[in-house]
């Protein structure tokens, strides 16, 4: 999603990054801000072709069984990072242990542990999603990363997280199939082709 940098108000003691990216979030219903790096962004809301996409993802996902006793897929769930104190993100799609609501960890945001699996849709702002995020999901040790990059038309497939980075990062093309690591809960693999189209703006 497109992102823009939000700046703290000059005041004596300004107040903590959370109330200010909470204020945000009531003012500006439908956008999304998250805090990466001490840093509030604010992203608008989705285009039509990245919800699509979005849901184009998601029916694999929740045919291979992801979506039942063992793991859940769920939309825009808050993840807390290690980065920062006050760090948090809320990835467009996770796959996530069954028992993630016993796993909060403030600000209506769950603990790394019960992720198996971030994915984003890129939007505007592509590069927070192939590098900024890159560092800090690697950093809360999430094991698969997944983006759909809508600009280049590729999907980017990262596992193996080691420190403020993923040891494999595998890019695959339309016309190519994604595997994805049997640890998210199920075999899965995903048709490139039809991610890519189904994230391109209609004629």
């Amino acid at each position: 999603m497109s992102a823009a940098a939000v700046e703290h108000p000059c005041d004596d003691e300004p107040e903590p990054m959370l109330v200010t990216a909470n204020h945000l979030m009531e003012q500006l219903p439908g956008y999304r801000v998250e805090i990466i790096g001490g840093v509030i962004t604010v992203a608008p809301p989705p285009d039509g072709p990245h919800a699509d996409a979005l849901t184009t993802l998601m029916i694999p996902f929740i045919a291979a069984g992801l979506h039942g006793d063992e793991t859940r897929v769920l939309q825009a769930i808050g993840l807390w990072l290690p980065g920062g104190p006050e760090d948090y993100a809320i990835p467009d799609l996770a796959v996530v242990d069954a028992d993630f609501d016993a796993h909060q960890a403030g600000n209506n945001c769950y603990d790394p542990a019960v992720f198996r699996l971030v994915l984003e849709v890129t939007s505007g702002n592509y590069r927070n999603d192939l590098r900024n995020k890159v560092s800090v999901y690697a950093e809360a040790k999430i094991p698969v990363y997944v983006i759909l990059d809508r600009r280049h038309g590729r999907l980017h497939v990262l596992t193996e997280p080691t420190g403020c980075t993923y040891d494999s990062h595998e890019v695959y093309a339309p016309g190519q199939s994604a595997p994805l690591p049997s640890s998210i809960g199920a075999d899965l693999t995903l048709d490139v082709a039809e991610l890519v189209a189904a994230g391109r703006p209609r004629a």
